[in-house]
């Protein structure tokens, strides 16, 4: 869930950059790029990360998003018409908090990535330098 919100967050622009560079996400800045998105692998549990991105990694709170409440995850059930285990909905919930920090912390330009298997990553990277240096020379 961290690197899916790193990937999602929009970094801020460099001191001197275009008003309009940056308004993408990072996702978007790596398929532009052409670069293939790389997340990290897992061996169980995926209709988990289903179920969050149904009901919403993040939730409207105050001035801001915040992580999915018990609350929500009760209501949500009930219009699905199932029930969670406990285990199920505290770590929902847990992926949730993660997901929130990591898209308030990915905002920052250098930010590193949570899980560092992204080659993607380095691509995107290295092609956005190279093209800075080709509108430099030009």
């Amino acid at each position: 869930m961290r690197h899916s919100a790193w990937l999602g967050a929009v970094p801020e622009a460099a001191p001197g950059a275009r008003a309009d560079a940056s308004k993408l996400s990072r996702r978007e800045r790596i398929e532009r790029d052409g670069g293939e998105i790389e997340m990290p692998p897992f061996d169980e549990g995926e209709y988990l990360i289903a179920y969050l991105y149904e009901l919403g990694p993040t939730v409207a709170a105050g001035m801001g998003a915040g992580p999915v409440t018990f609350a929500e995850m009760a209501a949500w059930q009930a219009a699905r018409g199932f029930e969670l285990e406990p285990w199920e909905a505290r770590l929902l919930r847990r992926l949730s908090v993660d997901y929130l920090a990591e898209s308030h912390r990915a905002t920052e330009r250098d930010c590193p990535p949570p899980w560092g298997g992204s080659v993607a990553v380095r691509v995107s990277h290295d092609r956005a330098a190279a093209r800075a240096l080709e509108l430099f020379l030009a």
